[in-house]
């Protein structure tokens, strides 16, 4: 495929990658995927996300935020210290930051305080959002409303079709990974796709992790990478009937307008 795609979601900095980061790199633009968003997931996560881009101009970019289950981590500089991250040129988006809970690593009140901190942070900015929403969808919903935002994307939607709906009608955009790929827990994914315009639609592996069950030949440690991405791209074509260069071409757009992406 000629047609580059982005991976709005690689978790790039976390430890699995150690070995052998700039091969990762690599691999996944030898099958043009390219340029890749890492993922920033806390404060100090952020900081080496936008330290590792910043040696790839052009070709990897940086989210600035901190994760709901990091929440219990921030103090009043967080805030300060992600504005400075977000002024470099190649930190895209503020997040990745929401509410979680599911896990509830960190105190409920705790993940609404500092989520709303960072979607304040954005609108002040004038820069996109990179959600995360995980059985939160009432109070995640009612704090993007306080404020006039400018965009957003849920990054790995997996919800219901309520919320997607409803996330939709907000004028969010949905990031989908390769749980689409999950015959056991993405088999509602496979319909629900069908329900979002393609130019709100972005696509992602939240590598290393949902490693697409799918896959004819799968990494031997299990690693999700974003070489995978094209498998992914694949999948969600099918699901909605559309030939996979219409895909790739309208959601790599999408994806360098809502990022403001150099090319």
């Amino acid at each position: 495929m000629n047609q580059p795609i982005i991976d709005i979601g690689v978790n790039l900095m976390h430890r699995s990658f150690h070995q052998d980061r700039e091969q990762v790199v690599e691999r996944a633009a030898a099958k043009d995927v390219s340029p890749l968003i890492i993922t920033g997931t806390s404060l100090r996560n952020s900081v080496e996300a936008a330290r590792y881009a910043g040696r790839y101009p052009g070709k990897l970019y940086a989210t600035a935020g901190v994760h709901p289950h990091d929440a219990k981590s921030c103090n009043e500089v967080t805030i300060a210290k992600l504005k400075e991250l977000a002024a470099l040129p190649q930190v895209a988006a503020i997040g990745e930051c929401g509410l979680d809970y599911n896990r509830d690593f960190s105190p409920r009140d705790v993940q609404r305080k500092w989520f709303r901190e960072q979607v304040n942070l954005a609108v002040e900015l004038d820069m996109p959002l990179f959600l995360h929403e995980r059985e939160a969808a009432a109070d995640f919903k009612a704090i993007l409303k306080e404020q006039a935002i400018n965009k957003a994307v849920v990054h790995c939607f997996t919800g219901t079709q309520a919320e997607l709906i409803a996330y939709l009608e907000m004028g969010l955009y949905i990031g989908i990974t390769g749980w689409i790929c999950d015959e056991r827990r993405g088999k509602h994914l496979k319909e629900l796709v069908k329900l979002i315009p393609l130019d709100r639609l972005m696509i992602e592996t939240d590598a290393p992790f949902l490693t697409p069950r799918d896959l004819k030949e799968k990494p031997v440690d299990g690693r999700n990478e974003p070489v995978y991405l094209p498998h992914i791209l694949e999948a969600v074509a099918r699901c909605i009937g559309q030939p996979v260069e219409e895909v790739a071409k309208v959601t790599t757009e999408t994806a360098v307008a809502f990022f403001n992406l150099k090319r």
